[in-house]
C-alpha cells in the first residue's frame, strides 16, 4: 500500500487554491458551487478571507466523486491525496469523504 502524502498548511491551500479555479474554469461547475455555498460571484474575494474558505472548498470537491476525480486526474494526484489535503488544513470536514 502506497503512503499518503504530507500536505502542509501552505500546500494545502495551494491545492484548495487550484480546486477553485479548476471549478471557475467551468461556468456549470463553478454555478453549482455557488448555488449549493450560497456565495454570489461577488462575495468570493470576501469570501477567501475567511480561513473556513479554503478547507470549503475541499469539502465541496471531495463531496462529489466525480468531481474529485476529475480534479485529481487533472492535477495528477491520486483522489485521496485531495482529502489528506484537507485535513491539513484542520478543523473538520463538513461531509464524510473517508
Amino acid at each position: 500500500m502506497a503512503r499518503l502524502p504530507v500536505f502542509d498548511q501552505d500546500a494545502a491551500a495551494a491545492l484548495a487554491a487550484r480546486a477553485l479555479g479548476f471549478l471557475a474554469a467551468d461556468s456549470e461547475r463553478l454555478g453549482r458551487f455557488f448555488a449549493l455555498s450560497g456565495l454570489d460571484p461577488a462575495d468570493v474575494r470576501a469570501a477567501a478571507a475567511d480561513p473556513g474558505f479554503l478547507p470549503s472548498v475541499l469539502d465541496y470537491v471531495l463531496a462529489d466523486e466525480t468531481l474529485l476525480v476529475a480534479f485529481a486526474e487533472q492535477e495528477g494526484l491520486p483522489p485521496d491525496h485531495v482529502g489528506v489535503a484537507r485535513l491539513a488544513l484542520g478543523g473538520a470536514p463538513t461531509e464524510h469523504w473517508a
